[in-house]
């Protein structure tokens, strides 16, 4: 779908390509990195991952305190083995679990008039991260923004 015309065009060629972000050379790095990941002793000669800041050194930590603090966390004993799972760097597309989660509470906020596709919702993890989405889907290269100040210098 090709939101739209020939003589006007509403979103930039990104946002209505064909193609998912993960294609760009950006996420090359990364991909080399799930095949052959770094550690210590298991995989000395593999690829270290310096493109996120992801702390994977305290889980064992963290699942102590879980479990021994359960009412203070969002996380169970029960659903221990799922910590792992959602503390780290989640799929391009999102974790979705929460993306259908977050489809249902903005239907329900609408009270139940509109329904939304969990597959079309991006999460950002900030204000920074959203406008930079939002202008990768409105602007092709050359493109220009105005930003009224103050502003936040990020």
């Amino acid at each position: 779908m090709r939101l739209g015309s020939e003589s006007f065009q509403l979103l930039s060629k990104i946002a209505t390509n064909d193609q998912h972000g993960e294609n760009s050379p950006y996420f090359d790095g990364w991909k080399a990195y799930e095949k052959n990941p770094f550690h210590p002793t298991k995989n000395p000669h593999g690829v270290i991952q310096m493109g996120l800041a992801e702390n994977q050194l305290c889980f064992d930590l963290i699942e102590e305190w879980i479990k021994n603090n359960p009412k203070a966390s969002i996380c169970t004993p029960e659903g221990m083995h799922n910590f792992r799972d959602i503390a780290n760097f989640q799929d391009y597309h999102g974790l979705p679990e929460f993306t259908s989660a977050m489809a249902k509470f903005m239907s329900k906020v609408r009270g139940g008039r509109v329904r939304f596709d969990p597959n079309r919702i991006l999460m950002s993890g900030g204000a920074t991260g959203a406008n930079e989405l939002i202008m990768f889907c409105l602007a092709d290269p050359g493109d220009a923004f105005l930003v009224p100040t103050p502003y936040y210098p990020g």
